[in-house]
């Protein structure tokens, strides 16, 4: 009897043909001719009432669902979610859905309403963008079953309630994966990058064929064999690349839901990953106001798994980084020559000048680049046109900003240290392309 009261809800239509019954019975007080015709249609109303209650609890299960999703969630992408709902009933019913989700999303547009054929199925998508990584509680899928007039509603509760972690955005380390390996990195801006010369790591010596480069010939290989033979090289491999995540107050700040943090995970996941199918060894550190996280750099089959269980369990207080202590680890620690991407961003020219002797130090061993943000909504203020004076010195001190920003990047290339200047959106894009450049360069 419980159960049945607690599934049990009246709609709006309920209500509304209550009132209206109401309101007859008042009006029969002064005018009895309606008194028959009242009781009549509350009889109706009473009758139909109880037979839409009949058939919705004549079966004990009458529907049956489900909540079809990933064993993980992607940070900052749309994550698709399926629900797939099972008519029991020998007659169609109307369904109104609420899906239960994290309560991280903050989304109150999460009911769909459908009719559902007489033992019929019905199946809808919809996505979820989580900003965060953690885990994210589902709870039921709550169905509000109805029939004939619908003034009686039946509630379900389907499916189950489940905990998913969001990782770092596997859906993009995926999409750029594919596009790699069919060639159609230059569709998501990625550039043709011409390589100058070729790497000195030699390969093999093969018989030569038209279109090979003659400057590449063998002469002694030639000789012994009686064939024109040519030297093959490739790209040099095994070369260690490292991501560098820097987790303090200056990588807190906000675009479109991700922190500058959540983006700097994203685009090293990618980039270790192509990193690994350009066979080269990826690794990974963290740090803020002390060392965090630390992945030898490798390209083992499963190492890009580990990389991406580091990438997820990041947590951070956003404190006060400690260059100077991430100077001393990697001078210390890596010997071998890498190639260092440091995620990071500068609050003005002075805060960035501090940090600038445990940059250089670093460059003296290691291939360094330093990937820091500009900000949009910034720049889009420096292209409009001011309307009062308020408007103009917000735009002086914008410009000044923007401007800061390139003087770093000018100081660091007087160093020798590579830098990326990009907006948060086209992170992924600009580390790829910057890799990419280096190793067609041969400076890697």
């Amino acid at each position: 009897m419980i159960s049945f009261i607690k599934s049990l809800y009246l709609t709006k239509r309920f209500f509304i043909a209550l009132l209206g019954i109401i309101c007859l019975f008042i009006l029969s007080f002064s005018f009895n001719f309606l008194e028959g015709l009242t009781v009549g249609i509350c009889g109706l109303w009473i009758g139909v009432v109880i037979y839409e209650i009949v058939n919705l609890y004549r079966l004990k299960n009458g529907l049956n669902g489900e909540r079809h999703l990933a064993q993980r969630l992607s940070n900052g992408d749309q994550n698709e979610i399926r629900i797939a709902i099972h008519n029991k009933y020998p007659f169609k019913v109307d369904l109104e859905i609420i899906d239960e989700i994290p309560y991280q999303f903050q989304r109150r547009d999460n009911s769909w309403k459908m009719e559902v054929d007489a033992e019929d199925d019905v199946s809808f998508n919809y996505n979820l963008r989580p900003v965060k990584r953690g885990e994210y509680e589902f709870g039921f899928i709550n169905v509000f079953a109805s029939y004939f007039t619908s003034m009686i509603q039946r509630r379900y509760r389907l499916g189950e309630q489940v905990s998913v972690p969001v990782y770092p955005s596997y859906l993009m380390m995926q999409k750029y994966e594919f596009a790699a390996f069919s060639h159609q990195l230059i569709e998501f801006g990625i550039k043709r990058v011409r390589k100058l010369g070729h790497t000195m790591e030699f390969e093999q010596i093969k018989e030569y064929v038209r279109g090979d480069d003659p400057r590449t010939i063998n002469w002694k290989a030639t000789g012994r064999s009686n064939a024109l033979m040519v030297n093959t090289y490739q790209d040099e491999r095994s070369q260690p690349i490292y991501c560098i995540i820097d987790k303090g107050r200056m990588m807190r700040f906000p675009f479109d839901g991700l922190s500058l943090l959540d983006y700097s995970i994203n685009a090293s996941l990618v980039l270790s990953n192509i990193a690994m199918k350009k066979q080269d060894k990826a690794g990974l550190i963290t740090f803020s106001n002390k060392m965090s996280s630390v992945v030898v750099a490798d390209r083992k089959p499963r190492h890009i798994q580990k990389i991406l269980d580091a990438l997820y369990n990041q947590k951070t207080l956003y404190k006060e980084s400690n260059f100077e202590m991430l100077s001393a680890f990697v001078n210390t620690r890596i010997k071998q020559r890498s190639l260092m991407l440091l995620f990071t961003n500068f609050e003005s020219y002075s805060s960035f000048q501090r940090q600038l002797p445990y940059f250089v130090s670093m460059a003296r061993r290691h291939l360094v680049i330093i990937v820091f943000f500009r900000n949009r909504e910034l720049a889009e203020m420096i292209g409009r046109n001011p309307k009062n004076t308020q408007e103009v010195y917000t735009q002086v001190v914008a410009q000044q900003y923007e401007s800061e920003k390139y003087l770093i990047t000018k100081k660091l290339q007087g160093y020798g240290i590579h830098t990326i200047l990009t907006y948060p959106e086209d992170l992924t894009v600009d580390t790829i392309n910057k890799y990419l450049e280096l190793k067609a360069r041969g400076t890697i």
